[in-house]
């Protein structure tokens, strides 16, 4: 199987970047600041949340005069866009909002974003960008296997590939029979997927006769869900591509808010042209300078859009948690260390912080074990302790006795790594919940009350 590591470094030569990519940290921190004071003094006087909310906490924006205070507003979070459904966010009138997209609402009310045709020509600019720092060049053929609808996915990832000169292939998610077909008859040189939908489908070839590794497929741009540098090692391996983090969140932008270089794969840059972001305790949050923890502090993302109409978003609650790096591809540019987890998506056994990305890297050094697992948390009947149990299958060429030894190991390296015990239940290839774009790890069967 040949590398395409050289093919690559080659792709990426002849990238022509905005200019904001590559301007001095100094032009950059000035450019923000500017946009962060007309930032905040817009959202001031056109959302009333915002009004509210700054004066309840004693600020102005007018006391915003270094980037450092920041830190004096207040934090704005998704239950606050939910209160506010469906309209109250928006900074414009109705009549200049140029699209709507919403959340699923699945644990709770919708939350709902809208743009104006300025903000849709700067998420395609950046979605463009992100697109290209992970080696997608004009004339490739892109296929788009995000999901289309309200979820930002699929029509943030279309409009960005077309705004860089892409042919781009709009199949969405799910019909994975129908993707492996396309994938053969079009030949696209690239995909956009969730990491764990890619799986599914470098899994569905295997179970069909198609080696993964012979497709046309050279890049995969993956996000929308934590993944790890193993699970990307496993990808690269499986398809022979290079595979490449992009970020985003609806309530911010949607993809596109920081990509990943090839050239580098050492986290997604923030394009903090557009976004200032931060990094606060999430279980410790109050409000002001001192709570913004340094870079290369574990922590909350926190995010600050600079250039947005119809939504500005001012130090919105991501619930991801990383840290801020320098800049290294574009090195004016912070870049995010991988996200280890969701605040909310958090186990806590037995006094022990647990995430599932945790699971994922350690079940992945285990030659025996696939990356398929699912957590599931239990109160047995009659106790008081949560029992948690790691559901994983063994790869298919190894054997059940195998296997038994494999559970043992995770189930002892889990202890060693993350310091809580757990069940571990290895089970038959192809018996856990496929991907059809975003995976759910976690099934809480504990009893409600």
């Amino acid at each position: 199987m040949t590398t395409p590591t050289a093919e690559s470094a080659l792709a990426t030569s002849d990238a022509v970047l905005d200019r904001e990519e590559t301007i001095s940290r100094d032009e950059l921190e000035a450019l923000q600041l500017s946009r962060l004071q007309h930032t905040v003094a817009y959202a001031y006087d056109r959302v009333p949340l915002y009004k509210r909310k700054f004066d309840e906490s004693g600020v102005h924006p007018t006391d915003l005069r270094e980037l450092s205070d920041l830190g004096k507003f207040p934090f704005t979070t998704k239950e606050d866009l939910r209160l506010e459904y469906p309209f109250g966010m928006f900074a414009v009138p109705q009549n200049e909002v140029a699209r709507i997209h919403a959340s699923s609402g699945t644990t709770g009310r919708a939350t709902v974003v809208g743009y104006t045709k300025q903000d849709l020509a700067d998420w395609a600019k950046l979605v463009a960008r992100s697109l290209r720092a992970s080696g997608v060049r004009p004339g490739m053929k892109v296929h788009n296997a995000y999901g289309y609808g309200l979820f930002t996915g699929g029509m943030g990832a279309h409009a960005g590939a077309e705004a860089l000169g892409c042919t781009v292939i709009p199949i969405s998610g799910g019909q994975t029979e129908r993707q492996i077909q396309l994938i053969q008859d079009f030949e696209p040189d690239a995909i956009l997927a969730t990491p764990t939908y890619l799986l599914t489908i470098a899994d569905a070839m295997i179970k069909q006769g198609i080696d993964p590794a012979s497709t046309s497929l050279k890049y995969a741009v993956l996000g929308a869900e934590p993944w790890t540098e193993e699970m990307r090692h496993e990808l690269e391996v499986t398809m022979n591509l290079k595979a490449c983090d992009i970020y985003g969140l609806s309530e911010v932008m949607g993809p596109g808010v920081a990509g990943e270089a090839v050239e580098t794969q050492d986290g997604s840059h923030i394009w903090e042209d557009h976004f200032r972001p931060e990094i606060i305790d999430p279980f410790n949050p109050a409000v002001g300078v001192e709570s913004v923890l340094g870079d290369g502090q574990h922590g909350e993302l926190v995010f600050t859009s600079l250039t947005k109409q119809a939504l500005p978003i001012i130090r919105y609650r991501t619930k991801d948690l990383t840290r801020l790096l320098p800049g290294t591809a574009r090195p004016a540019h912070r870049r995010m260390g991988r996200i280890t987890g969701r605040s909310d998506d958090m186990i806590i056994l037995r006094g022990v912080n647990l995430f599932p990305s945790q699971i994922e890297e350690i079940a992945l050094r285990i030659p025996e074990l696939s990356p398929h697992f699912q957590l599931e948390l239990t109160r047995p009947e009659g106790q008081r302790m949560d029992q948690l149990t790691v559901k994983i299958e063994r790869r298919d060429a190894v054997s059940v006795e195998s296997s038994a030894t494999a559970a043992k190991v995770l189930q002892q390296q889990i202890k060693i790594h993350v310091g809580s015990s757990c069940a571990v239940d290895v089970v038959e290839p192809g018996s856990l919940e496929r991907s059809n774009g975003k995976l759910r790890r976690i099934y809480d069967m504990r009893p409600k009350g």
